[in-house]
Order: C-alpha cells, then sequence, then structure tokens
C-alpha cells in the first residue's frame, strides 16, 4: 500500500468537512492571513508541502491536528513532495552550513507607498462571487470595453493583419510608424513643436510612469503630487527613492488645486511636480487661471513639471483644453504623459506615450528603455490606425460618457446624505456618503448585501490619498457602466445605505 501523503490528509480533511478550496482561501481571509488560489492548489495536488506555520493555519481552519495533518512531512515544509522530480544530494563540498534559526524575509519598506485598491482583495473575491452566480454592478473600475465600448472596427481589421509583424523587437523609444502617427495627433490637437525625437511609447501610461521616476529622481528628491492621486504616482515616486510630498485639492471647493499649500510645500530638496489633468480619481479639469500659477511655480523654483494627460479627451465644459505644453516659458521644464489605447477603448492593447523636448530627461528615459529592449509591438502597430479612427466613433463615445455622467450624477445627488460635484473631464467622480467608514461599508455591500440578487461593488476613495483617515466617507466611482445598469447600481446602492447599521439612511425595519 502506498505511504499517505500530506496532499491525502489534507484532502481528507477537506471532504470530512464538505469544503472546497475557495472555502479554505475565504476562511483564512477572515483570519487575516493569505492563502493564494495556486499555493493552495499545489498543497491538494501534492507538488509542495507547506511551511509548519501554514500547516497550522489549514489544520485550524479544517479543525484538524497539526501533527496528524502533517505527520512524516513535517521537515518538508514547502519542498517540492517527494513523488515529484527528485535531485540528487549535493556533494557535501558544495553544502553550506545554516544557521540553526530560520531567517524571516519580509516585503521591502518601500512598497508601504504601494497601494492600489481598485484592484487586490477585495477584486479577488467579487471574482470568486460571481465564479458562483452572484451578480455584481462594478462602480470600482475605469475600464470601457466590458460596458459597451468597443475598440474601432477599421483598428481591430488592422491589427488582424498586423498580426504577423509582432515577432520581433521594436526600436527601443517604439515604432518610427507609431511614433510619427503620435507626432501628427499631436500637431493636429495644437501641441506645439512636438517632434519625433520628443516621444516614446510604452506599456500604457504606466510603465512610462515608472520610466520617468526612476530615471529622474535621486533619493530623497521630492516631488509634489496631488491628493487625491492615482495611487501609480506616489508609489513609483517611492520605488525610486524620491520623497512624495502632496499637496491639497480641496474637497470643500470641488477638487481646486490649493496653489497655496501646493507653494508652501516646495523646498529646496522638490525636483518636480505632477499635475492629473483631468484628475483621477475626482474628474476635475485644470482652468486656464490655475495652469499659469502652476506654471508660474515652475519657472519660479526651476521644476519638472510631470502632467499626466490621460483623459484630456474626456472633457466636457464647451472650454479649450489646456494642455502642460501650451504654457509659454517652460517648454523644457515639461514631461507629458499621454495615452493611445484609452480614448479608442483599447485599454489593454497598452499603448502610452511620453513626450518631452528636455534633452536631458529623453537621455535617462532612454537608458531605461534600452533596458527593456522595446515597447510591445500590437500596440505599437495600430496606433496609427487607431489615431486615424473616424470622428463619428469620438463624437459617438464622447455623447455617451456625458449622457451615463449625468445619469450618475443626477441619481447619486438624488440620495439624501449622498454628494458628489459634476465631474468636468475623465470617467470617475469621488462622492462623499453618509457612513463614517466607506472602506467597512464597501466590504459590507460586497460579502453581505444583495438587493433583488445584485449588489454594488466601489473603490473607497481612501486608498486615493496617503494621510491616514482621508476620504473616509468618500469612493470612487466610474461611471463606465451602460446607462441602465448604472440606474439599477443607484438604485441598489441607496438599498444598501438604507440597510446598512452604519449609514445615517439606516432603516432597522427595512422600509
Amino acid at each position: 500500500m502506498a505511504q499517505e501523503t500530506f496532499s491525502d490528509r489534507l484532502r481528507q480533511a477537506m471532504s470530512d468537512h464538505d469544503v472546497r478550496q475557495s472555502d479554505v482561501i475565504r476562511a483564512s481571509e477572515m483570519l487575516g492571513k493569505k492563502l493564494g488560489k495556486s499555493q493552495m492548489s499545489q498543497y491538494v495536488s501534492g507538488k509542495t508541502i507547506p511551511r509548519r506555520d501554514v500547516a497550522e493555519l489549514l489544520a485550524r481552519i479544517l479543525e484538524v491536528d497539526v501533527t496528524w495533518l502533517l505527520a512524516g512531512d513535517a521537515d518538508q515544509g514547502e519542498k517540492s513532495s517527494p513523488r515529484n522530480d527528485s535531485k540528487p544530494e549535493p556533494h557535501p563540498s558544495a553544502q553550506i552550513a545554516r544557521s540553526t534559526t530560520m531567517r524571516t524575509f519580509s516585503k521591502s519598506a518601500k512598497l508601504e507607498n504601494v497601494l492600489y485598491d481598485v484592484r487586490g482583495p477585495v477584486v479577488d473575491e467579487a471574482a470568486r462571487m460571481e465564479d458562483e452566480g452572484e451578480r455584481i454592478l462594478k462602480l470600482n473600475i475605469g475600464n470601457p470595453a466590458p460596458f459597451g465600448f468597443r475598440t474601432p472596427d477599421e483598428v481591430i481589421k488592422d491589427m488582424r493583419q498586423q498580426l504577423p509583424d509582432c515577432e520581433g523587437y521594436s526600436n527601443s523609444r517604439g515604432l518610427f510608424s507609431a511614433r510619427k502617427a503620435i507626432m501628427q495627433y499631436s500637431q493636429i490637437k495644437g501641441l506645439p513643436n512636438v517632434q519625433m525625437e520628443h516621444i516614446y511609447t510604452g506599456n500604457g501610461v504606466s510603465e512610462l510612469i515608472q520610466l520617468s521616476m526612476n530615471a529622474l529622481l535621486d533619493n530623497g528628491d521630492e516631488i509634489l503630487i496631488p491628493s487625491p492621486d492615482y495611487p501609480l504616482w506616489t508609489a513609483c515616486a517611492t520605488l525610486a527613492g524620491g520623497h512624495p510630498v502632496h499637496y491639497l485639492c480641496d474637497e470643500q471647493a470641488d477638487w481646486y488645486p490649493d496653489l497655496q499649500d501646493m507653494e508652501s510645500k516646495i523646498t529646496s530638496a522638490t525636483k518636480a511636480l505632477v499635475i492629473i489633468n483631468p484628475n483621477n480619481p475626482t474628474g476635475y479639469l485644470y482652468t486656464r487661471r490655475e495652469m499659469n500659477q502652476i506654471r508660474d511655480l515652475v519657472k519660479k523654483y526651476d521644476l519638472y513639471l510631470f502632467s499626466d494627460e490621460v483623459y484630456r479627451e474626456f472633457i466636457y465644459t464647451g472650454s479649450p483644453y489646456i494642455s502642460a505644453c501650451h504654457l509659454d516659458g517652460i517648454e523644457q521644464n515639461v514631461v507629458l504623459i499621454d495615452s493611445v489605447s484609452k480614448r479608442y477603448s483599447e485599454c489593454g492593447i497598452r499603448v502610452g506615450a511620453l513626450i518631452t523636448k528636455n534633452k536631458t530627461v529623453r537621455q535617462a528615459v532612454m537608458k531605461f528603455c534600452q533596458a527593456r529592449l522595446s515597447p510591445p509591438l500590437i500596440g505599437q502597430l495600430v496606433a496609427e490606425a487607431s489615431l486615424d479612427a473616424s470622428p463619428e466613433y469620438a463624437r459617438d463615445v464622447y455623447e455617451e460618457y456625458v449622457e451615463r455622467r449625468k445619469c450618475l450624477i443626477d441619481g447619486l445627488n438624488r440620495i439624501p446624505g449622498v454628494y458628489s460635484p459634476i465631474p468636468m473631464g475623465a470617467f470617475y467622480t469621488v462622492a462623499k456618503l453618509p457612513v463614517d467608514d466607506a472602506e467597512k461599508f464597501c466590504a459590507w455591500c460586497l460579502t453581505e448585501f444583495s438587493y433583488e440578487g445584485e449588489t454594488v461593488m466601489m473603490a473607497p476613495a481612501a486608498g486615493f490619498y496617503t494621510t491616514p483617515g482621508a476620504g473616509r466617507n468618500q469612493v470612487r466611482i466610474a461611471y463606465v457602466l451602460k446607462k441602465e445598469d448604472l440606474q439599477r447600481a443607484l438604485v441598489v446602492l441607496r438599498k444598501a445605505l438604507e440597510a446598512y447599521p452604519g449609514s445615517e439612511l439606516y432603516q432597522a425595519d427595512g422600509k
């Protein structure tokens, strides 16, 4: 008879308690621990035997004795099972003396400022719920493609035709044809004197933010970033060794950037200033007056100006758009970050563009571009087709966002205790809810509440701040859902607020 293994005992315990792998993973999260799906799968299949602390966690969840669970495998923790590939013992001369105590490895302290609550454990839980047939109305993420915004047909056709040409690397700064298309589009949009050598393409804007932060920040350099912000800016600045300093965007003034607060935080260590325009997460659009004030600060203190203009095609005020590239006298200070794929509902194709006239910046960025060899080819190959998409497509998309924005904002402001300013750009808003802790409320909505078989998923706004307690009663909502889904989501949100004990709308009798 074959010897019983750890995986045999684990499967037996799971069978005795009628639980699945997903149940064990969920139970571990409730205990404040984390088990990955692949990790659990390897334990069950016998490919890996867990460490003692993980075995103790499994034993606790399954209500069995850890000694029985490990049995003869106690000294095999996190090693391959004996029935997998066996490896010969190393020659004695190759063995390394080991400490009698186990080293403890912890994550890098740099990760303390790497936050992105739009994705993460909550999204994993939502995926698990959807796998079990539950319906979730997703207000948490700006991913247009699943919600009716399709890539133009001519782009898809061009992509299919060019797939055979996607097998090799491109030039490190990007394909000539893609950069030329971006240059021509920039000229059409009135960005002055943009030339081919000013343009770099990347794996979405995210990679270009990371590249530029690593290329330009030395340890201890300060960089001013809006609060709330798109969290990747803070994360990448921190990982590059920089010190993010956050200037206030005033909730009481519908997210107006506080220019006095901005200037008060400039020191001799300040190297750069970031603006996100239109802003993610608030939807605020910087006015001409504010842009001129920012220009004056950049000139006065000789700062780099990183201008994140990913959503510049989504503006609803009717006013002309003021790019950082339009500001006189600071042409050499500006680093423009833009997206090609975002505006054509091609988020997964991942085409970002970095535009700068500053030779020092270009040389620094180029070093990192060369180190990563090349940006992905498929998006670059279709960049020209994307930027040449019909005006009717752009108009239809714009009008649809206007309708969805109106539906969401009107509906939010009709719910007692809820307030959202009217976003002027992008497709997000930050709304205040009548709760003390939006993070707890969002988790409760997802795991404990349902109205007519549906619940809502939102992003707590606290994840877009670094100040403890900031955004505590706010959520960021994306209005990419179809209008009818937004209308249902608003009904579900109101019902959730009425059912949530921590809400000012709470109705104990459920009426």
